[in-house]
């Protein structure tokens, strides 16, 4: 879900993330009860959700909506450990310089964690965060459902990309998604007409959030979306997108997000602790931003992709797979094209790709999630946020190209 700003010159970055919680405010007065497991009193949760108490709640999803627990696998790996290097005292940003400390406070860091060389050089915690608490993901989630849509194809649960979703997915013939190639959807350039308007109750994002708070199907709200342009020929940010392939998903494999998760992901690569996924009350995973893990198990997914799909031995997914993820595959996805909401970064398959000559690519979610992967200097960054300040556009601290330039300065160091 996103809503296109502009920060610092570089436009619609920080936007072009899906702020869930701020529909959460708005609605979850009205229906907490239906998406909770263990009902909690209204004024509770309510509580919880409120921006100065976040910072609690993003350690603790499961205790607020209906999830699915991906367990930590039997041999985990535990990255080697050094002694925590020193960050940089300092970045710069255009014409400003901010101290990495004040920074990292300001944006209301909870976890931080640097990579090199494969050995964990930086780890620490803040706020609430500890190495064994999982913290919601949000867009970062949109990530791994990608390295499943990889893995599936290679293991020839589908055709090619070229397919359309309908082929898969006939309940949506007469939505948005019909006759819309599954490649469209991955690189968020399906057509379909989305209003992210978090003002406006009548807006899709409204919609989406009060029939998921209500219980209601997210399979069933998808097909409520219209088309409004020719699809693979403009870049627009649309989460329900990345629903529409977790659908995909679960249909050819028949098997649940979480459990071919645990499958092909979870266990193979060593997650160290438990993770969970959100999901709606008939137990489809909140695709498009429900993950909930921790700061080391959120760096095996950058570690992998540093490796282009390798995990030790394993290949888990493709070197193939990783490359055209990674890359934009037409002009519209270039981070300077006219035709896209996003400029000023670029997009593969549900991944960003920054300007630069690094090859760095990210993850990203609201309030100031990231994975960050440089494979020129073989580092991973991974940070968790709950920054308070998000909404204000004009704090640099909420800023992502502000972000992209403190993991270059750690990666460069």
């Amino acid at each position: 879900m996103v809503q296109t700003k502009y920060l610092n010159g570089m436009k619609a970055v920080n936007s072009l993330l899906e702020n869930h919680l701020v529909i959460i405010l708005g609605l979850l007065i009205y229906g907490s009860t239906a998406l909770c497991q263990e009902p909690m009193p209204i004024d509770s949760v309510v509580a919880a959700m409120e921006m100065e108490n976040i910072e609690q709640s993003f350690l603790e999803m499961d205790k607020y909506f209906p999830s699915k627990r991906l367990p930590k696998s039997d041999q985990p790996f535990v990255f080697p450990n050094k002694r925590n290097i020193e960050l940089p005292g300092e970045f710069k940003h255009s014409s400003n310089n901010y101290s990495t400390a004040e920074f990292l406070d300001s944006s209301y860091t909870q976890g931080l964690l640097v990579l090199e060389n494969d050995t964990i050089v930086y780890e620490n915690y803040w706020r609430g965060q500890e190495s064994n608490t999982a913290h919601i993901s949000w867009s970062i989630a949109k990530s791994y459902i990608s390295l499943l849509f990889g893995i599936a194809m290679e293991e020839g649960y589908l055709d090619d990309l070229n397919q359309t979703v309908d082929h898969y997915l006939p309940e949506l013939k007469g939505s948005g998604y019909e006759g819309v190639k599954i490649k469209d959807v991955l690189e968020m350039s399906s057509g379909v007409k989305f209003d992210e308007s978090y003002s406006n109750p009548n807006s899709d994002i409204s919609r989406w959030f009060g029939s998921f708070i209500q219980g209601k199907s997210q399979d069933s709200f998808a097909a409520t979306l219209v088309n409004e342009r020719k699809p693979g020929t403009y870049n627009q940010y649309v989460s329900i997108n990345t629903h529409v392939l977790g659908m995909i998903l679960v249909k050819v494999t028949s098997k649940s997000i979480t459990d071919y998760m645990q499958e092909k992901i979870w266990t193979p690569m060593g997650s160290e602790y438990d993770g969970y996924w959100l999901s709606d009350s008939e137990g489809m995973e909140m695709a498009l931003g429900g993950l909930n893990a921790t700061l080391r198990d959120y760096a095996k997914l950058g570690q992998l992709f540093l490796r282009k799909g390798k995990w030790g031995e394993m290949q888990i997914v493709s070197s193939n797979w990783v490359d055209e993820s990674t890359t934009p595959s037409a002009e519209h996805l270039q981070p300077d094209s006219e035709n896209s909401s996003s400029k000023g970064i670029g997009y593969g398959y549900q991944w960003w790709i920054p300007k630069g000559d690094d090859g760095e690519i990210l993850a990203i979610g609201v309030f100031n999630q990231y994975i960050y992967i440089n494979p020129t200097t073989n580092t991973v960054i991974v940070k968790n946020s709950a920054n308070n300040n998000y909404y204000d556009w004009k704090n640099p601290h909420s800023s992502t190209s502000v972000h992209l330039e403190l993991f270059r300065k750690i990666a460069n160091r």
